[in-house]
């Protein structure tokens, strides 16, 4: 016969838990914090908030303001857009038709640009066929879609091949955007190595009357790898 008591319910309430003693360690720390900050829990909060905003802005998304009317009219001058730091990462690379923030020191200039991905590692890029168009690995691209009003694909010829790891960006108002076409003689040939892509710009958040969504063009839908190239 088992003559050993069992313990009932009451005796396991009753025992000193590590949960409590832990939730007490964890309150007597911020309690030194508090009274160490000036301020208190107000600045704490405020502190805390701030980091996030960081580690937001570092790793996942960012704003941009634009400075420029290289990207009109689907981007205006003073329009905030959100940049998506995540859409290039875990293996994702930018695509034909992105509109991409990048650093352009050493390559455009100092500073942070926002222009359109023409062409990839691997592309041919020419400008222009015989209707005045932008081709790509032998296809034409019909950028009537998003091309400025009036300017034409480029008043500047271009042949270029595309270096494995980098992008050849164009703005969308061709007549007054600095881009690719302007630094061919330029350190690093006028292209946009994949590492200095800050992301991906997908949202207009100001001002409220312009907010929209940024998508993909499917101009370039049709353009085919060209044969040989890598990604």
């Amino acid at each position: 016969m088992d003559t050993e008591a069992q313990p009932t319910e009451r005796d396991r309430s009753s025992r000193p838990g590590t949960g409590a003693a832990e939730g007490r360690s964890r309150f007597a720390l911020v309690s030194r914090i508090t009274q160490w900050l000036p301020g208190g829990r107000i600045s704490l909060t405020l502190l805390l908030c701030l980091v996030l905003l960081l580690l937001i802005s570092t790793f996942v998304v960012r704003p941009f303001q634009i400075p420029s009317g290289s990207m009109e009219n689907g981007l205006r001058i003073g329009d905030r857009v959100l940049v998506n730091r995540l859409a290039y990462r875990f293996g994702a690379e930018p695509q034909r038709g992105d509109v991409v923030v990048f650093d352009g020191t050493g390559y455009f200039g100092d500073g942070d640009y926002i222009k359109r991905v023409v062409g990839v590692g691997g592309d041919h890029v020419v400008c222009c066929d015989k209707k005045g168009r932008v081709e790509v690995n032998g296809r034409s691209v019909d950028e009537s879609g998003f091309l400025y009003p009036g300017d034409s694909p480029s008043s500047v010829s271009f042949d270029v091949e595309v270096p494995d790891g980098t992008l050849f960006v164009l703005g969308d108002h061709r007549s007054v955007s600095s881009d690719s076409r302007d630094h061919l003689g330029s350190p690093g040939g006028g292209m946009v190595p994949v590492g200095e892509v800050l992301g991906r710009a997908d949202w207009i958040i100001s001002p409220a009357d312009h907010a929209a969504r940024l998508h993909r063009s499917a101009a370039y839908a049709r353009v085919p790898a060209r044969e040989g190239a890598h990604g």
